[in-house]
């Protein structure tokens, strides 16, 4: 890699365009090859996930669960007087935090002989980028991992919206908040709202929330988040949004009265982050949806130009753009031959108020692909549930492919969903079956040991 004129002498090395989970990852594993490597962030090192995405997410869900964590301690003997919520604090401290762990990804880098550039990239030629700063700087192989950003509908009004970067920074908890969308983050932060004392109101599109999970988790977070107090609202669009002079909204959604809502948030999917990067001009195929086209090695049609994570529109979890990333760095750098990630089987989660966590296939799924099989459930209330006195109760369902024992598809709704699904997905991936769940003794007392007891 050379930073120098357009007709500098023969390129090598890597350019990374977006430092987050993919991009780091790709650009520290090539420079542990040997590749002198350079890569270049407009906004923030880390991305989505660290910056604006699962972690702080992760950070107000666990702020969330104190509202209830702090009800149910009085059945177990504890006395809670004074308690109070302070927004601004929780907020900060998670800011705070992720300063902290962008400063950590940065370090990785530069302790990896990465050069950071922290501006704008775009590619203007054969091998060829240009920094917003008028650099030119040239590479063997170029790497696109710049991921994607929220999706806001269009109607009058949509410049009110906000979406879940924004959602991070308010300066207090909405009282009165609509949320549009029914996949994970508009039903993450519907929990994370309701619980800190917003009136959630969630409108969809369609009928169908979590419509990639399976349809007895849905229903049974659908059946939970009424009983918590949050309002759905289906089959709606956004008519108009119109803000009035104390800074309420005005609303009106298809088939519905106008409502007013202090603050309305879009989480209707994420589009890949490609304008302005210059692939239509040196000949990067892209997708209907603007997203990057790639091989399975991640190559575009272009021979030196690769794409990994989010902005390929392939998977959109971090943990798939990492993967991809480090199988970049090993194919095109390593010394081991080319290494394709597995976009199989992977797990995934929910953090809503019940999580969900899930892996392989559906029952639907199953059934339509494999024909004859055979369903397992646990529908239980977790002990702690018992003594707190809710009635809400939690559910683990099994898919087992009928021809061979197989499992094929694990579903959970409940407390810890995610922590255990992490290793039983272990379990799917590799192909067990139910005779080996069955074979395996039962930590007890546990909610996990359904996963082992099904009958």
């Amino acid at each position: 890699m050379t930073t120098s004129s357009p007709s500098a002498s023969a390129p090598a090395g890597l350019f990374t365009i977006g430092i987050g989970s993919g991009g780091t990852r790709a650009s520290r594993i090539a420079a542990g090859h040997g590749a002198r490597v350079a890569a270049a962030e407009e906004y923030r090192v880390g991305g989505t996930c660290v910056i604006r995405g699962c972690v702080p997410k992760k950070m107000l869900v666990y702020g969330a669960h104190f509202a209830e964590d702090l009800e149910d301690a009085l059945s177990f003997g504890w006395s809670v007087e004074g308690k109070s919520f302070d927004w601004v604090k929780l907020r900060d401290h998670v800011q705070s935090d992720i300063t902290r762990l962008e400063g950590l990804y940065t370090q990785t880098l530069e302790n990896h002989d990465v050069t950071v550039f922290k501006e704008r990239a775009r590619i203007t030629g054969e091998h060829e980028i240009t920094l917003e700063s008028g650099r030119t700087v040239t590479a063997a192989h170029i790497l696109i991992a710049t991921g994607a950003r929220p999706h806001v509908p269009m109607c009058e009004g949509s410049e009110h919206i906000i979406t879940s970067n924004e959602a991070f920074h308010l300066d207090e908890v909405p009282r009165r908040v609509l949320i549009l969308g029914g996949g994970y983050i508009a039903n993450e932060f519907a929990g994370i709202f309701n619980q800190f004392g917003g009136k959630v109101t969630l409108a969809n599109r369609s009928d169908t929330i979590l419509r990639s999970y399976d349809e007895a988790l849905r229903d049974r977070l659908l059946q939970i988040s009424l009983t918590k107090g949050i309002e759905f609202l289906f089959n709606t669009r956004f008519e108009y949004i119109r803000r009035r002079d104390d800074g309420a909204l005005d609303v009106k959604l298809d088939g519905h009265d106008e409502r007013v809502f202090d603050v309305v948030m879009a989480a209707t999917g994420r589009i890949a982050n490609t304008e302005g990067l210059g692939l239509e001009e040196v000949g990067v195929e892209l997708g209907e949806r603007g997203e990057v086209k790639v091989d399975e090695y991640s190559k575009t049609n272009v021979d030196h130009i690769y794409a990994v994570g989010d902005v390929t529109d392939r998977v959109q979890l971090t943990p798939v753009a990492i993967r991809e990333g480090h199988a970049f760095a090993d194919t095109v750098f390593g010394k081991n031959g080319p290494v394709k990630v597995d976009h199989s089987c992977i797990p995934s989660a929910v953090f809503s108020h019940p999580p969900i966590a899930a892996v392989g296939m559906t029952e639907g799924e199953a059934r339509n692909t494999l024909g004859n099989v055979k369903v397992y459930q646990a529908d239980f209330r977790p002990m702690k549930h018992v003594v707190a006195g809710r009635s809400e109760r939690g559910l683990y369902k099994m898919v087992v492919d009928a021809a061979n024992d197989r499992v094929v598809g694990l579903h959970m709704i409940g407390p810890e969903s995610p922590e255990i699904m992490q290793m039983a997905a272990v379990a799917v991936k590799a192909g067990l079956t139910k005779a080996d769940f069955d074979a395996t003794m039962a930590i007890h007392p546990t909610m996990a040991e359904e996963l082992v007891l099904f009958k």
